[in-house]
């Protein structure tokens, strides 16, 4: 079938049931061979990310891979964005959002991810990936499914709830053990808040330390009922207004 052609509902769920058992390289040559060049990774430098970036690397993927650099990222985040570039000798494209912290500010009020979390998301990641994605036809994410409820159905391909694109989920059927036995295996970097009580690690101000026998994600908007980004998941909440 030619690179080019859109993959039909039925084409995914074979591909899905095929790759259910498979090794997440297996997963990921076949998203390279049916999209080339038309595929990315969106990489958070969460471990499950790193997993993908080392296997695409050390398998020589033509993969490109993107972050979402909010401006408001740890220093260990940014220190270990440079440390995997230099460790792979890859470039990590950076997707940015319009408006700096700065300007956001002015435009709607200082520390809008205190007040309107939602909307903050949807404008540092949710609108700069719709531009990474665009000209895609599939993306390649680091989701399991016993990260989050809104994940725990994720297939190993799918059709991504934005129009015309497909979501391949290589490690969606992966363990936390899995995870780290790989990322130990291969000595692969990762953020030295894991070792400091951060299991989860995204923007420094929605980011704290979770403590013994709490969900991993607990450390996560803190205080709040918001779980996700809005990346994964139908956007239903502020962010509209």
């Amino acid at each position: 079938m030619a690179e080019t052609a859109a993959p039909t509902d039925e084409e995914l769920s074979g591909a899905a049931a095929l790759l259910e058992a498979a090794d997440p390289v297996a997963t990921l040559e076949w998203a390279v061979a049916r999209f080339g060049r038309r595929l990315a990774l969106a990489c958070s430098f969460g471990p499950e990310d790193l997993v993908l970036v080392d296997l695409i690397a050390r398998n020589r993927l033509p993969i490109d891979v993107f972050t979402l650099d909010t401006g408001v990222f740890f220093p260990e985040t940014y220190a270990l964005w440079r440390d995997v570039e230099a460790r792979y000798g890859i470039k990590v494209r950076a997707m940015r959002p319009a408006q700096s912290i700065e300007e956001q500010a002015a435009a709607h009020g200082a520390e809008l991810w205190k007040r309107a979390p939602d909307r903050c998301c949807h404008l540092r990641k949710v609108i700069p990936l719709g531009a990474a994605l665009d000209g895609l036809t599939a993306w390649v994410t680091g989701i399991r499914r016993d990260q989050t409820p809104d994940r725990a159905h994720a297939k190993m391909v799918e059709r991504d709830r934005r129009p015309g694109l497909v979501k391949v989920n290589p490690i969606a059927h992966w363990t936390h053990d899995d995870v780290w036995a790989h990322l130990y295996l291969h000595d692969v970097p990762t953020n030295p808040l894991h070792q400091q009580g951060y299991p989860s690690i995204g923007c420094a101000p929605c980011t704290s330390p979770v403590g013994a026998g709490e969900d991993p994600r607990n450390g996560r908007w803190r205080g709040s009922v918001k779980t996700e980004c809005g990346l994964h998941v139908a956007e239903t909440r502020e962010h509209a207004s």
